[in-house]
């Protein structure tokens, strides 16, 4: 038995509560290492000695390229847990508690491991509509002006201090606005637009009013109405918060170049040398060491008031679904746990997203964010569709790890993409290959976590360098998938499994290019069978052959062998 890479962290992803009377635990061994895991638990507070434990079966839920990992749900009435593992290779076996490892139990309830108190204010709590999200990610200023149609003509406006705002293709809130009869006929129920708030750039990372909408865009009415007419239609609305910087006509920045460190700002930003130089690069901390979005202290505590404000101010105006928050992983912990107490005490179900590119678990365990956005599934997808440099059996371990990262709901609630506002459009990554971009579609819709289309790539929009993967929206292109796209997020909303059921491979083959796994809920189990081979499959499994198959595309039932052309997915109903 490989010890050293057995692994249990109380109170972390390895064991958390998901209601106050369920108590997930996961512990992590070498890969095919243990035949048998078995969890003890018992009351912390039990009033004898020896105190009384109950024995779970765990089972193994998940394989990457190193460990397996299993787990069990202590489904009890206490509130105060503590518990050990045995744990049975087949040859050896072995009590695990704490740091050891023993042959027998002779310890106290106190050296057992401990999950001192289920307390519900320490629950992770994800807006339950989150999961049942199907995304569209909009540019606005590059995805309509009006019905089906965008300007493509560059625009300026004066804002209130003389300085310039721009556009490049005349994208505004009022044509998102009418074109939301497409998005619903889309079935997307979700919009992410990014920064909308006054900014100098056509991009709009660059704020300079927090408080006003940029007038390239629109107006403050206008989002006003913009939201109201999505939540009339089923749609949710996410704005873009970007608090790590401000641009550079933001009132504060303008008073410390004028003052220097005299201004009553000075200690708003990050790091303020004298003399402040606004140059390239500049003298003073920055995003990127972009002169143009100085670094905003938000541990001083009048930043954080402000943008504080700003947070609970758009959902009281404008009644916004959620927020996705600009690189979050720059800014101080403490100022997103008090940004989440703040939006959640005037909106109790508002979503959180995180643009975290790297593994985020410190910033996902409740008390920061509820997702972040979750580039990891890009990047395999890329290797694995796009490029064919990942085996079947590579791709399945790696997305096990994916899944494994966070606890349940939070895997559950991430949000998934191809590509977005700051990559390469992913038929790029394809070389134009259409077929292949739809299958990575296809395991977007059918994977865990929130899928997120963005703008265009239903018309195969490609895209290598920024002002091309963020260029107009092809309103005028009559060659789509938007027809697979509906019928994909159909199959989402009409099957819980695919939105909240757990994900188990059952069909690895790195010669045919083959891969198949269940997505199981509650009484539904789905199959969901996908050939990444351009030459047509046949899947041969014991597995098919003792489950009768329902194909929810075309309604054939099968019971045997499943052929599958090349680059194409199935999803079938097991009974």
């Amino acid at each position: 038995m490989n010890k050293g890479a057995i692994l249990h962290i109380p109170l972390s992803k390895y064991a958390y509560a998901e209601n106050e009377h369920a108590l997930t635990i996961r512990l992590r061994t070498e890969k095919d290492d243990i035949k048998k895991c078995v969890l003890f638990y018992g009351d912390r507070a039990d009033p004898t000695e020896p105190i009384g434990v109950r024995e779970l079966s765990m089972e193994k839920v998940a394989t990457d390229d190193l460990f397996d990992y299993y787990e069990a749900k202590i489904l009890d009435i206490y509130t105060r847990v503590c518990y050990y593992f045995l744990l049975d290779d087949g040859m050896e076996k072995f009590y695990y508690y704490g740091r050891n490892f023993c042959e027998q139990m002779v310890c106290g309830r106190t050296e057992y491991f401990q999950f001192p108190y289920i307390r519900r204010e320490d629950i992770i709590a994800i807006p339950d509509w989150a999961e049942d999200i199907v995304m569209y990610h909009i540019f606005p200023d590059s995805f309509a002006s009006g019905k089906r149609e965008l300007s493509k003509v560059p625009g300026k406006a004066k804002l209130s201090d003389g300085s310039i705002s721009e556009s490049h293709l005349g994208g505004s809130l009022r044509g998102v606005m009418e074109n939301l009869d497409y998005l619903r006929g889309l079935g997307v129920n979700c919009i992410y637009l990014n920064p909308v708030f006054t900014a100098n750039s056509y991009h709009k990372y660059d704020t300079a009013d927090y408080f006003g909408i940029d007038p390239c865009l629109g107006t403050k009415e206008d989002l006003k109405e913009l939201v109201r007419c999505c939540h009339e239609n089923g749609i949710r609305v996410i704005l873009d918060g970007v608090f790590n910087h401000c641009g550079p006509n933001f009132f504060a920045f303008r008073d410390v170049l004028e003052k220097g460190k005299a201004s009553e700002y000075y200690d708003w930003f990050y790091y303020m040398p004298e003399p402040v130089e606004y140059k390239d690069p500049p003298s003073y901390e920055a995003f990127a060491y972009v002169k143009e979005m100085p670094k905003l202290n938000t541990g001083n505590p009048k930043v954080a008031d402000y943008l504080c404000a700003v947070g609970t101010y758009w959902i009281k105006e404008a009644d916004i679904d959620g927020w996705r928050l600009d690189v979050a992983n720059e800014i101080n912990h403490d100022f997103w746990r008090r940004f989440r107490r703040e939006v959640r005490s005037v909106k109790p179900d508002i979503f959180l997203i995180g643009e975290i590119w790297e593994e985020a678990g410190c910033w996902l365990m409740g008390d920061q964010f509820d997702s972040t956005m979750n580039y990891t599934f890009s990047y395999l997808c890329k290797d694995f569709f796009a490029k064919r440099t990942m085996r079947v059996t590579e791709f399945d371990a790696q997305i096990q790890r994916m899944i494994m990262r966070y606890p349940r709901r939070v895997a559950l609630a991430q949000m998934n993409f191809l590509d977005s506002h700051d990559v390469p459009r992913f038929l790029s990554f394809c070389g134009g290959d259409i077929k292949k971009m739809e299958l990575a579609f296809f395991y977007l819709f059918m994977g865990v976590g929130v899928p997120s289309v963005f703008y265009g790539d239903e018309c195969y929009m490609e895209g290598i360098r920024e002002c091309e993967y963020r260029k107009a929206m092809p309103w005028d292109e009559k060659n789509t998938c938007i027809k697979q796209f509906q019928t994909w997020i159909r199959l989402r909303k009409e099957h819980v499994a695919l939105r909240r059921g757990n994900y188990r491979s059952v069909y690895c083959d790195d010669v045919s290019g083959c891969y198949g796994f269940l997505r199981e809920c509650e009484d539904e189990r789905l199959l969901i069978l996908i050939n990444n081979n351009i030459e047509k499959s046949m899947l041969k499994s014991d597995i098919l052959k003792r489950q009768e198959l329902t194909n929810l595309l075309t309604g054939q039932v099968l019971a045997g062998d499943v052929e599958l052309e090349g680059l194409t997915g199935a999803v079938y109903l097991v009974k």
